[in-house]
């Protein structure tokens, strides 16, 4: 499962959340080199605030080992206030129904085919939390080979923004894609996921489809 805790909800995981910056610090920091502020093994920057909720995979251990976070552009958010350039072709929204998706990692100490099966229930989990939600699409500021593994081999259609920028050690591209409960059945397909893995923290039961 995917669990989705908010600052409000986070103390219902324990140490969920400071656990996740330690993981963004080792992937972001540590690994991709990203110039961003950090203090005791932490990682974290202007748009964790309230507005921001979390998704986790967790292991057997409740240690998050993939992490995403999920900001509506009616708040400040990474492409408009950081990296506009990225969507030079596109006119950025400030709406609560189109939201951001940033600091996507997994746990690189995993196995290969169990970082592959988290990866797919990330992309799973962003589709059945939007349709939650109310949201009506995604923009994402990721490698292009995450974009095409996740989303264009499983049929969903991604729109990109601009042209790609190196950060860190890698270049990443803004892209926009739409929620849909049709592309949900795509990447639940494509990513060999038969059930909803979706769990809102705090909230006794939920379905997406």
């Amino acid at each position: 499962m995917i669990d989705a805790i908010s600052l409000e909800t986070a103390h219902l995981l324990g140490d969920a959340l400071p656990a996740t910056h330690r993981l963004r610090h080792r992937i972001f920091v540590e690994r991709q080199k990203y110039g961003v502020p950090s203090w005791n093994g932490m990682e974290w920057d202007e748009f964790d605030t309230p507005a921001a909720t979390y998704l986790l995979w967790r292991d057997k251990a409740s240690r998050p080992r993939a992490i995403a976070r999920l900001i509506p552009t009616s708040r400040p958010y990474m492409i408009r206030q950081l990296w506009p350039e990225l969507a030079a072709d596109y006119v950025l929204p400030s709406s609560d129904d189109v939201w951001e998706i940033t600091r996507l990692g997994i746990d690189r100490d995993l196995d290969l085919a169990v970082r592959g099966r988290i990866f797919g229930e990330m992309f799973c989990a962003f589709a059945e939390f939007g349709l939650l939600q109310g949201i009506t699409s995604y923009l994402f500021v990721t490698p292009p080979q995450v974009i095409t593994a996740a989303l264009g081999q499983a049929g969903v259609v991604a729109h990109p923004l601009g042209a790609a920028k190196r950060l860190g050690r890698l270049p990443v591209v803004a892209a926009r894609s739409p929620v849909s409960r049709q592309a949900l059945r795509l990447l639940r397909r494509h990513h060999h996921i038969t059930m909803p893995v979706l769990r809102l923290v705090g909230e006794a039961s939920a379905k997406a489809a």
